[in-house]
């Protein structure tokens, strides 16, 4: 990938005649591609793939390097082939059920995608954002790598992308609605927050159905014995029974919120891009 294209710019369009989209939908593509084609064909296959011929020869040796840049990149440094767990979620060495490992394995890339991918994409474009967010001299430049990570830069662009609606495209009098890019953003954005902000915060399935309060205060009075049954009062096993009942039933809503989060997260996969 290159950061500019010759058939991209000015000198093309005075080639072609026409001036090139910055951006549009599909059929505004169609419709301009058409138009220039009939403006000139001559003059907008030299524009279009005279150009991009003659860049792709006077740049093969940059890009032949540029693709074991990548290469090196892709494999060691940010492996977008594989999907990984953050040491917090999984400890590297111990082992890990392939079912427990969804979770985590998924949403860090959730995590990566919003403070690397979506951060850099934010700062790339203006060099007033890359000072607002402090960007680091060897982020940009030829052999920039993508370690660079902002957790602000991200949600920043996020939420400007959850505001985007087609008002452009909306008649008179129509109220404008918000874009797919819109919708795809704020949930996101609410992945994004439940998997750094709710999920490391709820509380311990033990600790708030009482059990671990349970285990504490008679394990004081009564020993280790008392967990074996001969040992319990009726009493001991009523709160015992309780307890265990309301543990099963946290870890269950728990359960249920997992999978239904990552449902979500599937469901939006394709919008998961930069």
């Amino acid at each position: 990938m290159r950061a500019r294209y010759w058939s991209c710019s000015q000198f093309a369009d005075w080639i072609r005649g026409t001036a090139k989209l910055d951006a549009g939908t599909s059929e505004e593509w169609q419709v301009w591609q058409t138009q220039a084609r009939n403006f000139s064909a001559l003059r907008y296959w030299l524009a279009e793939d005279g150009l991009s011929a003659l860049q792709n020869f006077v740049n093969y040796i940059p890009d032949r390097l540029n693709d074991i840049r990548y290469y090196v990149n892709n494999r060691w440094v940010s492996r977008s082939h594989a999907c990984t767990a953050h040491a917090r979620d999984i400890n590297p060495g111990t082992w890990c059920d392939v079912g427990n490992r969804f979770l985590p394995c998924l949403f860090n890339e959730l995590v990566d995608f919003v403070e690397v991918e979506t951060a850099w994409h934010h700062v790339c474009w203006s060099d007033e954002a890359r000072k607002k967010y402090q960007t680091p001299w060897w982020r940009s430049g030829w052999l920039r790598w993508r370690t660079w990570r902002c957790a602000e830069a991200g949600i920043a662009h996020l939420q400007w992308a959850s505001e985007l609606t087609n008002a452009d495209y909306c008649g008179v009098g129509e109220t404008p609605a918000l874009t797919p890019q819109a919708l795809a953003a704020q949930e996101i954005l609410e992945l994004y927050a439940w998997w750094t902000i709710t999920y490391p915060n709820r509380p311990e399935p033990m600790e708030a159905s009482g059990w671990s309060a349970y285990c504490d205060a008679n394990r004081e009075a009564h020993g280790s014995g008392f967990f074996l049954g001969s040992a319990r009062t009726p009493e001991l096993r009523a709160q015992a029974d309780l307890a265990q009942a309301r543990m099963q039933e946290i870890e269950a809503a728990y359960e249920a919120e997992d999978t239904e989060m990552l449902m979500r997260l599937i469901q939006i996969r394709n919008h998961l891009w930069t």
